[in-house]
């Protein structure tokens, strides 16, 4: 059985992280869930604000529960709002379909986690989180 790793998790978060210093981005937060949705490392840059933490998570969670990107997530909820806001109620807020989470798998495709990023543009967010990923010999789905 093959598992999202600690080490590779603190990996993960120290390459988006310098990712995103080096491409210049805000101060962000990286939250990195195991294939349970259950928190295995984080970090927030000092000047990160307070929601970093809650919105990185949801993404992440988001991502993992519903097995796709949060991008994707988004693009579905557009089509389908009622069903999404349910599910953000239900999961309790933590639930966000908002771009800036990928899925963490093996080579094989296994989904071992996902990981969220918050701070930048969504856009910047994903970026960091798929240099993260690849940083640490893992695919982005």
């Amino acid at each position: 059985m093959t598992i999202l790793t600690l080490d590779q998790a603190n990996q993960l978060v120290h390459a988006a992280l310098a990712r995103s210093r080096e491409a210049g981005y805000k101060p962000m937060a990286i939250a990195v869930l195991d294939d349970a949705g259950h928190l295995k490392a984080f970090q927030r840059e000092d000047g990160a604000s307070m929601f970093r933490f809650d919105i990185a998570r949801a993404k992440a969670w988001g991502a993992v529960s519903m097995g796709a990107s949060s991008r994707t997530l988004g693009e579905r909820a557009k089509s389908n709002p009622n069903f999404f806001v349910s599910l953000a109620a239900t999961a309790d807020g933590k639930f966000l379909p908002q771009t800036g989470a990928l899925l963490i798998q093996d080579a094989s495709g296994l989904v071992l986690g996902a990981v969220g990023a918050s701070g930048g543009t969504g856009d910047e967010d994903e970026e960091i989180c798929a240099a993260g990923i690849l940083a640490a010999g893992l695919r982005a789905g």
